[in-house]
């Protein structure tokens, strides 16, 4: 296994925990989001905006390290 197959399996293997990490901090969000609302109905709209933009930003965080991973595997 040369030095190019390796750095190509860690990239792959990198995607893999990155993405796994920003689905787990979705969920995290989610669950808290939906706890918070319960808590305060009134404030509902406010909380699941801020949910919202959270949840993009860490998909699109897990998304770039996706691209860096396919990046390093096609080049």
């Amino acid at each position: 296994m040369d030095l190019s197959m390796m750095a190509r399996a860690i990239a792959v293997i990198g995607a893999g925990i990155g993405i796994a990490g920003g689905s787990i901090g979705i969920g995290i969000i989610g669950g808290r989001a939906l706890d918070a609302i319960a808590r305060q109905p009134s404030e509902k709209k406010d909380i699941r905006t801020n949910m919202i933009l959270m949840a993009a930003l860490i998909e699109g965080l897990a998304f770039f390290g996706a691209i860096i991973a396919l990046l390093v595997v096609f080049k």
